[in-house]
C-alpha cells in the first residue's frame, strides 16, 4: 500500500467552539458523494459540542461545509449533546444515522468519565433517517436499552448483514457514581425493519472474569456476508493494552469465533471493506510508537500483511506511559491529541483514512488516501 494524498477535512480554530474535532467518519454514497461526520467543540468533551457534516463532490480531494443538521437534543426532558454520529447507507440516498447522546443535565459540569468510579454520565442511542443523501433528516428516536446495559456506548456504524437485517454494536458502562466492579462487555442488537425496532442484546465480546476489557468494538461485513469485529483489548490486572483481537461470524452475527490475536496493538478503527474481498484496517499504536498505521488483508479472516503497512500519521509528542490505572486512562482519553482512525473504501479502489490530530489546545480532522 502507498499513501498518495494527505489533507485536512476540517481545520481547528484555536480558542473557539470549533477548536477540537474528533470522531470523524466518511461514508461513500451511491450518488458519488463522500459525506463526512465529526464531533466539534471548544474541548474534547463539553456541553457545547456539536455534530458537523462536510461533503466532497470530487472523491475526497476537496471538502465543503460544514452543515449542522442536528441541534442540541433533549431526551426525557433533559438537555444533552451528541458525542458522535455514524452513518450507514441502506439504499441509494437512504441513510440511517446513529448518534450517542450524553446527558449534560444530571451531573452539570462533570466530565463524561468519572475517574474515581470508572462510571460515565447517562447516555442514550438515538437514530434518525434521511431519504435525500443526508440533506434532511427525520426527528431522533431513542433505542430502548435494558437496565443492565448501563449508559450505552455506540462503537460502530450500523451494520448491514447479508440476510437483510441490521446490527448495532453497543458497549456497556457503569453509572457515574457506581463504585462496584465494572462488568464490561460488548453486545449486539438486531433489527429486521430497517432500524425501527431492535431485539434484545446478544453477547459479542466479554470476559466474565473481568480481567479483560473489550473496548470500542469495530466491525465490518465483506462482500460474501462474513462479519468481523476488532476489539481494543485491555488487561486490568497488568494495566496494559494487549494486541487487537478479531472475532468472525459466518451467520450474520448470530454466533462468533473465539478471539484471535492480530499480533499488533492497540485501538482499531472501523475497517474498509473492498469490493474484491480485501480488508484495510487502520489502528492507533499509541503506547509504542505514537502513530496511526494501516495494513491490508486478502480476506476478512486473513492475515494483515506486515509488508503492506503504512504509517498514516506520526505524532510528534514524547511517548506516553505503558501502564496506567483504568480510571486515569478514561480521563486521559479526553486529553489525547490524536486517534480514532476510520477507513472507507472509495469508488475506484483507494481507501481514505480519517483521523483527528493536534495538540492540547486544538485538533483538526485529517485524511490520508491510500492506494492499495
Amino acid at each position: 500500500m502507498k499513501i498518495v494524498e494527505t489533507g485536512t477535512i476540517a481545520k481547528a480554530q484555536t480558542g473557539t467552539s470549533r477548536a477540537c474535532f474528533s470522531f470523524g467518519t466518511v461514508t461513500a454514497l451511491h450518488c458519488g458523494e463522500l459525506l463526512a461526520t465529526c464531533r466539534v467543540g471548544a474541548d474534547k468533551d463539553g456541553d457545547d459540542e456539536q455534530i458537523e457534516f462536510i461533503r466532497s463532490l470530487d472523491n475526497g480531494h476537496s471538502w465543503a461545509g460544514p452543515e449542522r443538521p442536528f441541534p442540541h437534543t433533549e431526551v426525557g426532558g433533559k438537555f444533552g449533546t451528541l458525542k458522535l454520529c455514524y452513518l450507514t447507507e441502506l439504499a441509494p440516498d437512504r441513510l440511517i444515522a446513529g448518534g450517542m447522546w450524553v446527558d449534560r443535565t444530571s451531573q452539570p459540569g462533570k466530565p463524561l468519565f468519572n475517574a474515581k468510579t470508572e462510571g460515565c454520565l447517562p447516555m442514550a442511542i438515538l437514530l434518525a433517517d434521511s431519504f435525500d443523501a443526508g440533506r434532511t433528516w427525520s426527528g431522533w428516536r431513542q433505542v430502548p436499552m435494558p437496565d443492565n446495559i448501563g449508559p450505552p456506548s455506540l462503537t460502530n456504524p450500523i451494520l448491514k448483514f447479508a440476510d437483510g437485517s441490521l446490527g448495532m454494536s453497543i458497549e456497556t458502562n457503569k453509572t457515574y457514581e457506581d463504585s462496584g466492579q465494572w462488568q464490561q462487555r460488548a453486545v449486539l442488537l438486531r433489527s429486521v425493519d430497517d432500524g425501527l425496532t431492535w431485539s434484545e442484546p446478544t453477547p459479542l465480546a466479554q470476559d466474565k472474569s473481568g480481567r479483560i476489557f473489550n473496548w470500542d468494538l469495530r466491525a465490518g461485513v465483506d462482500i460474501a456476508g462474513t462479519v468481523a469485529t476488532f476489539a481494543w483489548t485491555y488487561a486490568t490486572e497488568t494495566e496494559k493494552y494487549q494486541n487487537i483481537h478479531r472475532r468472525i461470524s459466518t451467520d450474520h452475527g448470530h454466533s462468533w469465533s473465539q478471539p484471535s490475536d492480530l499480533g499488533f496493538p492497540d485501538q482499531a478503527g472501523p475497517p474498509a471493506m473492498l469490493h474484491d474481498g480485501r480488508v484495510v484496517l487502520a489502528w492507533v499504536d499509541r503506547f509504542e510508537d505514537q502513530c496511526i498505521r494501516a495494513r491490508i488483508a486478502p480476506s476478512i479472516d486473513g492475515n494483515f500483511d506486515p509488508d503492506s503497512e503504512v504509517v498514516v500519521y506520526a505524532h510528534p509528542l514524547p511517548k506516553g506511559s505503558t501502564s496506567q490505572d483504568t480510571g486515569e486512562l478514561l480521563v486521559g482519553m479526553e486529553m489525547w491529541s490524536f486517534g480514532l482512525p476510520f477507513a472507507t473504501a472509495l469508488p475506484g479502489g483507494d481507501v481514505l483514512v480519517t483521523y483527528y490530530a493536534g495538540d492540547a489546545h486544538s485538533k483538526s480532522l485529517h485524511f490520508a488516501r491510500i492506494a492499495v
